[in-house]
C-alpha cells in the first residue's frame, strides 16, 4: 500500500543532547571535520545510512541511544566542546572585521545553484559548487554574504544506466522538513511568502527556506505551497527543467522574488540591507528590475534608478559560448512584464531594450539575460584571465568603438573550499614531508578510491540488472598500486568525454600497459535533454564494459559531491581536454591538486593561468586544424603521446627505495605552490576588494540627487555625441625615427557640440604597432584644454608624450565621455576616433 500523506517525525531530544539540534542545522558541519565525526560516534550504522547528513541521523536514533549518550560524560563533553566551537566561529570577528575602509555592510548573492553539501542536492556543476564554495569561504572571512537561490524539490536528478549504458534519470522528491534547512517566519508564527504578479490575473507565491551556512544565510523561495495553482507549484520542481516559459518564471522568482526575499529576511531577522547585489550568471539578471521598481516608487525617473541599481551592481559571467546564455522571446517578456504582469510601473518597452542584442549578428527578436545582466551591473567579471579575456571578446558588440582589451569585464578566477575539498589524511600532512611520507599518503588515498569504486560498480550494475553471480569480475577492478587518472565533469560536447576513445587500440595499450599501466576512472551526467551527451556517456561506458579492459577503466554513474570527496584525493593525476577556450575555468583541477593529485590539461581556463611543469603537464593544442574531427585527432594523439612517453614513465621511475623521487617532488610543489593559488578565500578576498568594496562606494556616492544628476547627464551626451569629434592632430616632432627618450608635444582640436571639456576627456593612446599598425600594450595619456573654444567652437586640447619604448611606435587620439560618477570611461559605449582627414593620418606613426 502506498501512504496517502507523508510526515517527518522527529525524535525529542534530551535537553543535556539538544546543541545537537543547532550543530545539525547549520551547514558549517559540511566542512569541520569534528563536528562530523561528533555526529557518526552517534550511531556509526546510521550515519552510513544517512549518506553522512545529521538531520536525517538524528531523525533515525533510537531513544534508548539518545538516553544512553545524554548520560556520556565523554560526549557531552565532546558535545559542549563542538557547540562552544560553532559558537566562537559565529561570533568572534574574522577577516573581514579586521579590514580597514569602508566595506559594504551586507551583500546578496543570487545564484541558479548552490552545491553545498550532498545532503542538499541543489547543484548540477561547476556553477553550482562555486557558488556552494563561495558562500563557505565568505562565512570563514566573516563576509556579510546572504545566499539567494530556490529550493528545487526534485533537485536536478539521479543517474543510473541502462544494461545498454544508456543514462536513466530519476528525480526523488525532498522534503524540506528532512533537509537542514529551517522555515523563514513572520512575528506571528505564519510562514513568510513573497508573491509574483502573473498575466491573466494570476499570482506566483514562495515560502523561504533558510540553510546557515556557517555565518552565512541561504535563502531559498519554493514555489510548492498550497496557495499555487498546479503549475505555479511546479515552478520550482527541478533545476534547469521544462521550457521557456518555465525557465522565465524560475528566473522571474529568482530575481524579482529573491529581491523581495532579502527584504523580508532583513525585516525579520535585523540583518543589515545589502549594499551590493552580485549576480552568478544570468539567470538571476532580473534583480535589477526590481530594485528600479523599488526606486521608481520613491522617486525615480527610469534612467535615475538604473543608474542607481547599477552602482551597486556586480554581474559574473561564466560561460565562453552564445549558446550557455538563456534568451527569451521578446514576445514572452513583453507579455509578463506588460499589462497586468509585474514590475507595475516599469515601463515593458525599456525592460525589452535592456536585453535587446544590438550588436552585429544579434537576433533583434530575442531577449538575451546576459547582455541585460552587463547593462544593469557597473561592474563584471570572467571567472579566470582567459575567460575575461574570451567574454570581453564576446561582448565587445555591446562597447562599439572600443578594442576588446577595453571593454570593462575584468576577472576574478575562481577558487574551491579547501576545508570542503582536501582528504583528512592531507589535513594531517606536516609542513614539509618527506618523500617517502608522501607516496605512502598516496597510494593510502588511491587504496580508498579502489574500495569506493568497487562499491559503486557492483551498486551500479545491480541497477543494470545483473546478479551477484555475474559480479564476481568487480574484485579486481583497479589495482593501489597503478597510476590512476580520474575525469569527472558534465558532459557538454565541448568538455571531450571521449576524446581518451578517439584511438581505442591506443588506448587499450596504455591501460594494460605491461610495466606501466594505467588506469582511468570517468563519471558524468549529460543534460537530461541533451541526446549527443548522453550517447557520448554511452560510448564511455560501453568501451568499458569490455571484459578486455574493464578492470582498467570504469564509469562512475551518478557523479555528486559525495563522490567526488574520495574521487579527487585518489587519482595521480587530473584530466581534462576541453575545446580551448571554451572552459571558463575548470574547478574540479584546482580541488585534485589540493589533495597532492596532478593535472593533464589543455590550457584553458585556469590551467592556461597558473600551468607550470612542476604541477603537471599542458595537451598541445590544435588551434589552427582545418576541421572539428582533425582537431580532436591531433589532441587525442598529443595526449596518448603524453601519458606513453612522460606521465606514466615519470609515475614508474622508481629508485632502489621504490620512491618516485621526481613524481613526488611535484606533488610537494604542486601543494606547497599551486595550492594557495586555487583557494576560495583568496577569490572571495579579491571579490572583496576589487569589486564589493567598489560598489558599495558607488552605491553610497549615487543618492537620489546625484542618481538624477547622473542619468541626466548621460542623457545629455548621448543627445550630444553626434557632433563630437577629433577635428585635427598635430605632433611637435616630425613623423620618422625619433631617439629614445624624446618627447612630443601632441595638440588635438576638437568640436564639442554643446558639451564642454569638463564633459569629456581627451586622451592619447600609445603604444608599439604591428604590421597592420595595430597598437598593442597601449599606455594612456590624458591631454589638458587650454583656454577656450575658437572662433569656430573648436575647443583646444594639448599635452606631452614620452617616447619611452624602441621600435615601431605608433600613437593616436580619441575622446571619451568624463563624469566623475562613472566607474569607467567606456560605461556609455562611446568614443570619438580621427578619421583620415583628421591630419598625421589616424594619429602618428613612427618606425
Amino acid at each position: 500500500m502506498k501512504a496517502i500523506r507523508r510526515f517527518t517525525v522527529r525524535p525529542v531530544l534530551p535537553d543535556t543532547l539538544r546543541p545537537l539540534s543547532d550543530l545539525a542545522r547549520n551547514l558549517r558541519w559540511s566542512w569541520h571535520a569534528e563536528t562530523r565525526e561528533l555526529f557518526r560516534s552517534v550511531d556509526p550504522d546510521g550515519w552510513r545510512a544517512a549518506g553522512g547528513d545529521p538531520v536525517r541521523l538524528l531523525g533515525s536514533v533510537p531513544a534508548a541511544r539518545l538516553a544512553e549518550l545524554a548520560a556520556d560524560e565523554d560526549f557531552l563533553g565532546r558535545l559542549a566542546a563542538a557547540a562552544g566551537d560553532l559558537d566562537d566561529y559565529l561570533h568572534r570577528p574574522r577577516w573581514y572585521q579586521e579590514q580597514h575602509g569602508d566595506l559594504p555592510a551586507g551583500i546578496a548573492y543570487f545564484s541558479p545553484e548552490f552545491g553545498i553539501n550532498a545532503a542538499l542536492p541543489q547543484y548540477s556543476g561547476g556553477l553550482g559548487i562555486l557558488a556552494g564554495d563561495h558562500l563557505k569561504s565568505a562565512s570563514d572571512l566573516g563576509v556579510p554574504l546572504t545566499g539567494v537561490g530556490l529550493l528545487y524539490r526534485h533537485g536536478y536528478f539521479r543517474q543510473t544506466l541502462s544494461r545498454e549504458g544508456w543514462q536513466q534519470e530519476h528525480y526523488p522528491v525532498l522534503d524540506p522538513h528532512e533537509l537542514p534547512l529551517t522555515l523563514l517566519r513572520e512575528e506571528d508564527g505564519t510562514p513568510a511568502r513573497v508573491s509574483l504578479a502573473l498575466p491573466g490575473g494570476r499570482a506566483l507565491h514562495a515560502h523561504i527556506w533558510v540553510a546557515q551556512v556557517g555565518r552565512v544565510p541561504l535563502l531559498m523561495l519554493d514555489s510548492d505551497v498550497e496557495e499555487n495553482q498546479p503549475g505555479e507549484r511546479d515552478v520550482t520542481d527541478r533545476l534547469y527543467g521544462g521550457g521557456s516559459e518555465h525557465r522565465l518564471l524560475q528566473e522571474m522568482l529568482l530575481g524579482i522574488g529573491g529581491v523581495r526575499a532579502v527584504r523580508t529576511h532583513c525585516r525579520l531577522t535585523g540583518a543589515p540591507a545589502p549594499e551590493v547585489f552580485h549576480t552568478n550568471e544570468g539567470h538571476a539578471g532580473l534583480l535589477g528590475l526590481e530594485r528600479i521598481r523599488e526606486l521608481a516608487g520613491e522617486g525615480l525617473a527610469f534612467d535615475e534608478a538604473l543608474e542607481a541599481v547599477r552602482a551597486g551592481t556586480v554581474f559574473t559571467t561564466h560561460t565562453p559560448v552564445p549558446a550557455g546564455i538563456d534568451r527569451f522571446d521578446r514576445d514572452l517578456i513583453g507579455r509578463h512584464f506588460g499589462e497586468g504582469g509585474e514590475l507595475p510601473g516599469v515601463d515593458v518597452q525599456r525592460i525589452l531594450a535592456l536585453g535587446t542584442e544590438t550588436y552585429p549578428g544579434g537576433t533583434p527578436g530575442l531577449f538575451n539575460m546576459a547582455v541585460m545582466g552587463l547593462r544593469l551591473a557597473q561592474r563584471a567579471n570572467g571567472v579566470s584571465t582567459l575567460h575575461g579575456a574570451v567574454s570581453r571578446e564576446m561582448f565587445a558588440g555591446l562597447w562599439p568603438g572600443f578594442d576588446p582589451e577595453e571593454v570593462p569585464i575584468t576577472s576574478v578566477t575562481n577558487g574551491v573550499h579547501a576545508p570542503t575539498w582536501v582528504a583528512p589524511e592531507v589535513d594531517r600532512l606536516g609542513p614539509d614531508p618527506a618523500p617517502a611520507e608522501l607516496w605512502q599518503l598516496r597510494r593510502t588515498l588511491r587504496e580508498q578510491l579502489v574500495g569506493e569504486v568497487r562499491d559503486r560498480l557492483r551498486a551500479s550494475w545491480r541497477q543494470r540488472g545483473a546478479v551477484t553471480a555475474e559480479l564476481g569480475w568487480i574484485d579486481s577492478v583497479l589495482d593501489p598500486d597503478v597510476l590512476t587518472i580520474g575525469f569527472a565533469r558534465r558532459v557538454p560536447s565541448y568538455k571531450r568525454l571521449t576524446l581518451m576513445l578517439r584511438d581505442p587500440e591506443r588506448l587499450t595499450r596504455l591501460l594494460l600497459h605491461p610495466t606501466q599501466p594505467v588506469q582511468i576512472v570517468v563519471a558524468g551526467k549529460a543534460h537530461p535533454a541533451d541526446d549527443g551527451g548522453k550517447r557520448l556517456v554511452q560510448e564511455l561506458v560501453r568501451f568499458a564494459d569490455d571484459p578486455k579492459v574493464r578492470h582498467r577503466i570504469v564509469f562512475l554513474p551518478d557523479y555528486g559531491m559525495a563522490m567526488a570527496r574520495t574521487l579527487y584525493p585518489g587519482c595521480d593525476v587530473w584530466l581534462n581536454n576541453p575545446l580551448r577556450p571554451l572552459e571558463a575555468c575548470g574547478t574540479s583541477g584546482m580541488k585534485a591538486a589540493l589533495n597532492g593529485c596532478l593535472n593533464l590539461s589543455v590550457l584553458d581556463g585556469w590551467w592556461d593561468e597558473w600551468f607550470d611543469p612542476d604541477f603537471g603537464w599542458a595537451i598541445p593544442t590544435a588551434d589552427g586544424a582545418p576541421s572539428e574531427d582533425r582537431r580532436d585527432d591531433l589532441e587525442a594523439h598529443a595526449l596518448y603521446e603524453l601519458i606513453e612517453d612522460r606521465v606514466a614513465p615519470r609515475f614508474y621511475d622508481r629508485g632502489d627505495s621504490g620512491v618516485p623521487e621526481r613524481w613526488t617532488e611535484m606533488v610537494r610543489r604542486t601543494l606547497t605552490n599551486l595550492g594557495p593559488k586555487v583557494l576560495a578565500d583568496r577569490m572571495v578576498r579579491q571579490y572583496v576588494e576589487r569589486l564589493y568594496a567598489p560598489a558599495a562606494r558607488a552605491h553610497r556616492a549615487l543618492d537620489h540627487d546625484r542618481a538624477r544628476e547622473l542619468a541626466a547627464w548621460k542623457a545629455r551626451v548621448r543627445a550630444a555625441w553626434p557632433e563630437v569629434a577629433v577635428d585635427h592632430v598635430e605632433a611637435g616632432e616630425e613623423c620618422g625615427v625619433v631617439e629614445l627618450g624624446a618627447t612630443l608635444a601632441l595638440r588635438v582640436r576638437a568640436a564639442l557640440g554643446p558639451l564642454r571639456p569638463e564633459d569629456v576627456e581627451v586622451q592619447a593612446v600609445a603604444g608599439r604597432v604591428d604590421t597592420d599598425d595595430r597598437i598593442g600594450d597601449a599606455r594612456i595619456c590624458t591631454l589638458k584644454p587650454t583656454g577656450g573654444p575658437d572662433l569656430e567652437g573648436r575647443w583646444c586640447f594639448e599635452g606631452p608624450l614620452a617616447l619611452d619604448r624602441t621600435g615601431s611606435f605608433g600613437c593616436t587620439v580619441r575622446i571619451l565621455p568624463a563624469h566623475r560618477l562613472l566607474a569607467t570611461g567606456a560605461d556609455l559605449g562611446l568614443v570619438a576616433l580621427p578619421t583620415e582627414s583628421t591630419g598625421e593620418g589616424a594619429g602618428v606613426l613612427m618606425r
